[in-house]
């Protein structure tokens, strides 16, 4: 193109550029964003036309740029922009957690111990009543109850803290001659597989219940124990001991009992009697004999009946019942040699029987001075003797002469 019509192009665009935009009112924000989003795609287009221009010909295009511009059309107002209102209490949405977000829940360590586990592990227990006579701390439980040894007796599971796993329930003695105190204890172990000691459930007392029976957990996690008011031995068999169900809970801190009975009524095969008797002075008969009488009081001191008691007499054999006192008797104490008994009928709580038994020695026999013991025993309808609560006042001495 030859230099003068480039120079006339030149000035020409630059009458138009000048011309228009006193025209333009300017377009708002959003205007300006939009013309930003379409001046790319127009570019090109732009680019293609003004070519096509300067390839038509000098005279076209020259033609072309001096004719009257066209008034400028309207301007398209610029949209409002709706802003959301951002809700009070919040800078910005929660996001939803992620599937892998979080700390997955610890599983709780298997607190199921066998009997041969236990056995073979140290463990601590809470305080014996017995004192230090039984150890409590890093010891191992035996399984033949040797003296001075926690014997374990029984065992059971479940879940009695509540976390989802079983726990271990133990039932323990400590050996003491032919009994020692008791107690159930808890085991668990912790994440490391070391077995921990949970709490006491329950120990037996010097009272009642003085026999912890068996152990077993509820599916609730409710320990059961079995509890007898009295500990068989001593001559009282395992049977004459009332039993109860009595159930524990764990509260977080430590066992209380939540079922069951909470004491006992009064023991049928336990009694409580007591005897008190006047000295024999024995004074000479026209026969030469010497007789005399001795007056007994049995008491039923207990909080049950009595079925039968047995009395006995210590004194010498040359002393023989007489009179008509010994009617009492059940049986025939003129058969019974020495001692002398006399059994008694029923005698109910509270009351008391007096008796005023008399003595004779035939002439001639030798009865010097001297003390003899007096003795009472309760019996069951078997006629079964009866431990008796106070055995300190069923004895006492009289003296005879």
């Amino acid at each position: 193109m030859p230099e003068r019509e480039t120079s006339l192009l030149g000035e020409e665009f630059d009458r138009y550029r000048r011309t228009l935009l006193a025209e333009v009112v300017a377009p708002g924000p959003a205007a300006v964003r939009r013309t930003v989003r379409l001046r790319r795609r127009k570019h090109l287009v732009a680019a293609a036309t003004a070519a096509l221009a300067l390839l038509t010909g000098p005279a076209l295009g020259y033609a072309a740029l001096h004719e009257p511009a066209p008034p400028p059309g309207p301007v398209d107002p610029t949209p409002s922009v709706t802003v959301s209102p951002t809700p009070s209490g919040s800078a910005s949405p929660t996001p939803a957690p992620s599937a892998g977000s979080g700390s997955p829940t610890p599983i709780p360590p298997d607190g199921r111990i066998s009997r041969s586990q236990l056995l073979a592990t140290p463990v601590t227990l809470p305080a014996w009543r017995a004192g230090p006579g039984c150890p409590t701390a890093g010891v191992r439980l035996t399984g033949d109850g040797r003296e001075g040894t926690n014997h374990l007796l029984a065992l059971a599971h479940g879940d009695v803290d509540s976390d989802g796993a079983a726990e271990t329930v133990a039932l323990v003695r400590c050996a003491l001659g032919t009994g020692g105190p008791q107690q159930v204890v808890a085991f668990d172990r912790d994440a490391g597989g070391t077995v921990v000691t949970v709490g006491r459930v329950v120990a037996s007392t010097i009272d009642r219940p003085q026999w912890l029976v068996a152990v077993d957990v509820r599916d609730d996690g409710v320990v059961r124990v079995q509890v007898g008011d009295i500990h068989p031995g001593g001559g009282w068999p395992g049977e004459w001991s009332q039993r109860q169900w009595r159930g524990y809970r764990w509260n977080g801190e430590s066992f209380r009992q939540v079922s069951g009975p909470t004491s006992f009524g009064p023991n049928p095969h336990q009694a409580d009697v007591a005897v008190t008797a006047t000295d024999l002075v024995l004074t000479d008969a026209p026969d030469g004999s010497r007789t005399g009488s001795v007056t007994i009081v049995v008491r039923n001191t207990g909080d049950t009946a009595v079925a039968y008691v047995a009395l006995r007499l210590d004194l010498p054999s040359a002393l023989r019942p007489d009179g008509a006192g010994w009617a009492v008797c059940r049986n025939d104490p003129g058969t019974t040699g020495r001692p002398v008994t006399c059994d008694l009928s029923r005698l109910d709580t509270g009351k008391e029987r007096r008796l005023t038994l008399g003595f004779r020695a035939a002439a001639g026999a030798g009865v010097g001075a001297g003390t003899a013991e007096v003795d009472v025993r309760p019996m069951d309808e078997g006629f079964d003797f009866l431990p008796d609560v106070g055995p300190a006042d069923n004895t006492t001495r009289i003296g005879y002469r």
